[in-house]
């Protein structure tokens, strides 16, 4: 009877350490998962934003267009304001895809001309990151003023139209 009681613990034991060994793998597992969740702007957000940037262009007595794209890059609006040049509709996209690609204004990234070499990247001043908890989650881009300040100007105008909703 001791060895039939010792076995029963042995196994018990060796169960209760497989066990263990399972629960320490789901736990990495779930750590770990194989879909991730991303944060996204909506498509009324970008609305809000073309307008605004909409609104300051004309305040300002800018002709340009606004590009907006998500955190691939992909483009989700372009807005070609009344009188903007056929440039400025490129030139606003990569804008923005440098933003959102690097999560800063493109303005600060023009120093770096090493980036130039990336296909797509546009280092003149006028793309802005829209970040939510200090990741990036899309980019604004504006072209046709006739200087990267101005544009980037406008931008910030588009950004601070959602800045309270981003959460």
């Amino acid at each position: 009877m001791k060895i039939r009681t010792r076995l029963v613990a042995v196994a018990v034991a060796a169960l209760a350490l497989t066990s263990g060994v399972a629960t320490v793998q789901v736990a990495q597992a779930a750590a770990d998962p194989a879909v991730v969740e991303t944060k996204a702007l909506s498509a009324e957000a970008a609305l809000k934003i073309a307008d605004a940037v909409r609104k300051e262009a004309a305040k300002q007595k800018q002709r340009v267009t606004v590009a907006i794209v998500d955190r691939s890059g992909a483009t989700r609006l372009i807005l070609k304001g009344d009188g903007a040049g056929p440039q400025t509709e490129e030139s606003a996209r990569r804008k923005a895809f440098t933003a959102v690609s690097f999560g800063q204004a493109t303005s600060a990234l023009s120093k770096n001309q090493a980036l130039a070499a990336i296909p797509g990247t546009l280092l003149l001043a006028g793309g802005i990151p829209v970040a939510v908890d200090g990741a990036p989650i899309a980019g604004i881009g504006v072209g046709g003023a006739p200087s990267g300040d101005i544009d980037e100007a406008i931008a910030q105008a588009g950004l601070k139209a959602v800045q309270g909703e981003l959460g």
